[in-house]
């Protein structure tokens, strides 16, 4: 999973970024950077952790995310036009974008645009991206209008069908309507041909709040959600140099000083939970004496979708799996114990993969 982080200037993106990846990219002065800052973090799973007790494997892997912490938005913003053309086509090969929003108050950080307002800064971030699309289907209805131009009649049914769907588009988001929220069926993105656009990118809001707000979380998030949850778009209220500075303690005093402050979880460990959540991830896991293993699918993936996660020979040449759930094989101790009480089935190719199933796939190529 790929993640891209983006935000005004001085919104503190980058000191979230370090809070969730533990890294220690420049604050403050990193504005002025023209490349990315890069950080890739294991996901915590406890039963990774327990499923190498159990087999003590040579190798423990965990999945991973790749945050990609994207040079803060500069004076172009708020004017028309869209981020740095540099870095589009990178933002669009990302997973998910998390636009983080400042919300906290710093003499000695001034807001580019003076005063400290929310709500105008996610306007003005999703009127950017809505901007870099509208860049694209324009010039894609301009080539569009030539080639049809120039075909016969009985050819041009697909090219006007697709000139049609992004005229509809290019409606929408100047109706101020996301592509993600667009309602483009799966047929119609094959008329796209891969296209590649940032508003139809799951979105993570991370409203960056100062220290005395921590306790006010809950209610500022519910607030954020109900104005601006919606498909594939989610809020969080985090303190970006909170979880930063804990970074540097050990994880008991850590976990206390977020207790005091009324923090119930860590910065990381919620930006990875938002982001499965986001994009309907789940995880499964395999286990035996050579690695115990999570892989990342999607929610209703197959059984051989799964087995392609590990290896293209895997799917390719799938036969069944055998599948057991990890609470099972920890209430049983050992895979021969489960077997016995009937708790390892075996799945066929129409099995659709649960969150902690472990799963060991047969094959033949």
């Amino acid at each position: 999973m790929k993640l891209g982080i983006i935000g005004l200037a001085r919104s503190g993106k980058t000191t979230v970024f370090n809070a969730v990846t533990r890294g220690t990219a420049q604050v403050g002065a990193y504005s002025s950077s023209n490349q990315p800052n890069i950080g890739v973090v294991n996901v915590p799973d406890d039963r990774v952790d327990r499923l190498a007790k159990l087999y003590k494997p040579k190798k423990t892997t965990y999945a991973t995310i790749q945050y990609v912490d994207f040079p803060a938005a500069g004076e172009s913003f708020g004017k028309g036009e869209g981020p740095a053309g540099k870095f589009i086509n990178d933002l669009a090969r990302n997973d998910a974008l998390i636009h983080v929003v400042r919300a906290f108050a710093d003499e000695t950080v001034p807001h580019p645009d003076v005063s400290i307002d929310p709500h105008r800064d996610i306007a003005t971030m999703d009127l950017e991206l809505a901007f870099a699309d509208l860049a694209i289907i324009e010039r894609r209805i301009a080539r569009l209008d030539t080639e049809i131009r120039s075909m016969k009649a009985g050819e041009r049914e697909v090219p006007q069908r697709t000139r049609d769907l992004f005229v509809r588009m290019k409606a929408e988001l100047e109706s101020e309507k996301p592509i993600r929220e667009q309602g483009i069926t799966a047929e119609e993105w094959k008329l796209l041909e891969g296209s590649q656009f940032l508003t139809s990118l799951p979105l993570l809001l991370i409203v960056n709040v100062g220290d005395g707000d921590l306790g006010r979380r809950a209610d500022l998030e519910g607030e954020y959600r109900s104005r601006y949850k919606s498909a594939a778009r989610d809020i969080s209220v985090f303190c970006g140099k909170f979880e930063m500075d804990l970074n540097e303690l050990s994880e008991e005093d850590a976990a206390e000083f977020r207790a005091s402050a009324g923090v119930t979880e860590s910065g990381m460990a919620g930006a990875i939970r938002m982001g499965y959540s986001l994009l309907g991830l789940i995880s499964f896991l395999t286990a035996g004496p050579d690695e115990c293993r999570a892989w990342t699918v999607e929610a209703g993936s197959t059984a051989p979708v799964a087995a392609g996660k590990i290896h293209s020979d895997l799917q390719r040449g799938f036969i069944r799996a055998e599948v057991i759930k990890f609470d099972d094989l920890i209430a049983c101790g050992t895979e021969a114990e489960a077997r016995k009480r009937g708790l390892l089935r075996t799945e066929g190719k129409q099995y659709i993969v649960q969150d902690g199933d472990i799963i060991n796939i047969l094959f033949n190529v």
